[in-house]
């Protein structure tokens, strides 16, 4: 999946199921969320809860900071990811890997946790560092911050998803107000939102 063809399937469907077990996957399956960000698994079923997904003809995204067996910084985590799946692209806290999976033609999802002035910094310095474009940019937790999505938006011009914490829908309405593209969720009633 291009770039473009990914923001745009983004912008078309901007609340995304994050799924974290089998039975949170066979819900997000059924409801009508078009983006699935998976946050479970090891080597031995990524390759199915991802063919599970591409069945739904849903894209898939898989977070492999919490794959076990491919959770380390090194680009053979990515290189499994696209040799042994269907995955349309990856989610990471390692910067280091989005170069790797953006020249195997993955979609790409850099993600932070914004616990102080010092992260929005780091946002700031990997948006100029070059080698270092996901396709989107996530930042946890998403709920109270939408001047923090204002500010990310200044300082980088990569399309944001706001995640964690998002609970209902003044929750995803606050950050898509805000500017971001996007929100994430584990929680199931957001996804029917």
């Amino acid at each position: 999946m291009e770039n473009c063809e990914f923001i745009a399937k983004i912008e078309q469907n901007p609340i995304i199921a994050a799924v974290k077990d089998h039975e949170g996957l066979e819900t997000a399956l059924k409801e009508d969320v078009e983006i699935i960000f998976v946050l479970y698994g090891d080597v031995c079923t990524i390759a199915d809860i991802v063919d599970e997904i591409k069945a739904a003809d849903k894209v898939a995204m898989v977070h492999l900071d919490l794959i076990t067996g491919l959770n380390n910084s090194r680009d053979v985590c990515v290189d499994f990811i696209r040799n042994n799946t269907a995955a349309d692209g990856i989610i990471t806290t390692k910067s280091n890997l989005i170069p790797h999976a953006k020249e195997l033609g993955l979609s790409t999802v850099l993600r932070y946790f914004i616990l102080d002035s010092m992260a929005l910094t780091n946002i700031e310095k990997q948006s100029k560092a070059s080698g270092v474009k996901p396709d989107c940019i996530e930042f946890l937790p998403g709920i109270v911050m939408p001047k923090m999505i204002k500010k990310i938006n200044k300082v980088s011009r990569v399309p944001i998803i706001a995640g964690g914490l998002i609970s209902d829908k003044e929750d995803v309405m606050n950050a898509l107000e805000a500017g971001a593209i996007a929100i994430s969720s584990t929680n199931e009633d957001v996804w029917g939102l």
